[in-house]
């Protein structure tokens, strides 16, 4: 499962480098899961999710109190998650994850940010077989025995635990993910953060020249207002 820690380390580094990106994404999160479940994240497990996310990389609590009340007015926007899927060049495949409030902008940003760096994007389903969908609960490693809680975890969904650097990660397959969160709730472990990747099953090893062009379609796609996320299969 190491591979998929230096995916997800290496896209978080770059695309959660931007202290304002980060905010507005986690932001969304918020919007999205109180428009889901209400504000209260004890009865709300994806917003408890977010809150926990927007912690984790130091969102002052006065915009995380701020997103939750302006989610809860009935009259602010409702974001709509859409999955986008595209190809790009020297065999790249592309998973875009967007949230937005006007899926027309939305779908024409994407089609010319691929139109515009040798990429195209696809129909649903083109590019999904090639990625897994995980999720990754990054929990507080001073609190637990990691052979005792692998034990514990089995029957909640747990594929593996990783220990990397000072990280102690916790997978799951996506569909686990309301599963694992209750377990580890159960056992008092605290949940650092959660993320929600796709991991692809081949990667494609390209040379200089090559990751140049193929950074800049993914960077470009990445600035875009509606995105938050971008999932590919290429070793940058």
């Amino acid at each position: 499962m190491g591979r998929a820690f230096e995916f997800r380390k290496a896209r978080k580094m770059k695309r959660w480098g931007k202290m304002a990106v980060t905010f507005t994404r986690i932001g969304k999160e918020i919007s999205i899961a109180v428009k889901e479940g209400g504000p209260d994240p004890e009865n709300n497990s994806r917003l408890r999710m977010a809150m926990k996310n927007a912690k984790s990389e130091n969102m002052p609590k006065d915009r995380v109190d701020a997103a939750i009340k302006k989610a809860s007015d009935k009259d602010s926007s409702n974001y709509e998650e859409i999955l986008y899927e595209g190809k790009g060049p020297f065999g790249l495949s592309l998973m875009i994850e967007t949230a937005t409030d006007n899926i027309n902008r939305t779908v024409a940003n994407i089609r010319a940010i691929f139109n515009r760096n040798n990429g195209e994007l696809g129909t649903s389903g083109s590019q999904e077989f090639n990625f897994d969908r995980k999720c990754i609960f990054k929990i507080n490693p001073k609190e637990v025995d990691i052979e005792e809680l692998e034990l514990e975890l089995i029957d909640f969904g747990l594929e593996e635990i990783e220990q990397v650097e000072d990280e102690t990660l916790i997978y799951a397959a996506f569909t686990d993910f309301g599963n694992m969160q209750k377990g580890l709730e159960e056992l008092n472990i605290e949940i650092v953060s959660v993320d929600i990747e796709r991991i692809p099953h081949h990667t494609i090893e390209l040379d200089d020249t090559q990751k140049e062009e193929v950074n800049l379609l993914i960077e470009k796609l990445e600035e875009d207002e509606d995105v938050q996320n971008v999932f590919h299969n290429a070793v940058l």
